[in-house]
């Protein structure tokens, strides 16, 4: 007679408990479920963070060209002083010449000062932008987490039998849902200790 090694396995295989059978079944669903909503929520995780990258390389070129400005302003006061100084000892074709010189370079400080400050606007608006960004974003990355801590709890249970532990996995999985649909839907929903803990 011999002796068959896969029924021998099987012979020393212990019995599933009936009490228990809903539990894999269960587990892989659940497990889908946060799958899928974690793969949408990081399609638009990751147009967010691409609006970011913009909104800080807009930013960094508006203070950019607002130094400029500042710099071309700059020097058009200098020469100002300097026609204002050469006015006061000048006389007749001279003045004349000085005097509308210091209207044209009266005039650049003023364009430069007014567009410096359109300027400094825009820069101040991109880091609104990056700002309100970086709130759903942050929202995204809590809801990563939870889902994938609800993941590994979800393993657990599955390897261990446990139903509470399956119970429990559902926790982390509500959070990490209730955040990711506040980052799609743009809810205000932004836990300042939560993230100021893991920053």
């Amino acid at each position: 007679m011999d002796i068959d090694p896969l029924e021998v396995i099987e012979a020393a295989k212990p019995e599933a408990p009936t009490k228990h059978r809903w539990l894999n079944p269960a587990v892989a669903i659940t497990v889908a479920l946060l799958a899928t909503f974690m793969g949408i929520c990081k399609v638009k995780d990751d147009n967010i963070v691409q609006a970011m990258q913009q909104a800080q390389a807009d930013k960094l070129d508006h203070w950019q060209f607002y130094q400029a400005r500042n710099i071309r302003e700059e020097v058009a006061k200098a020469a100002l002083v300097q026609m204002r100084i050469q006015a006061i000892g000048a006389s007749g074709k001279q003045l004349t010449a000085v005097t509308e010189q210091i209207k044209v370079y009266e005039t650049l400080a003023a364009e430069q000062n007014q567009k410096k400050n359109e300027l400094k606007a825009q820069a101040e608006q991109d880091q609104a932008n990056y700002d309100a960004l970086n709130f759903r974003d942050d929202q995204f990355d809590l809801s990563d987490a939870a889902i994938a801590i609800a993941i590994s709890m979800l393993a657990v249970a599955s390897l261990t039998g446990l139903p509470w532990l399956y119970l429990l996995a559902l926790v982390p999985s509500g959070y990490g849902f209730l955040m990711g649909t506040a980052g799609l839907a743009g809810w205000g929903i932004h836990p300042d200790a939560l993230i100021k803990l893991l920053s």
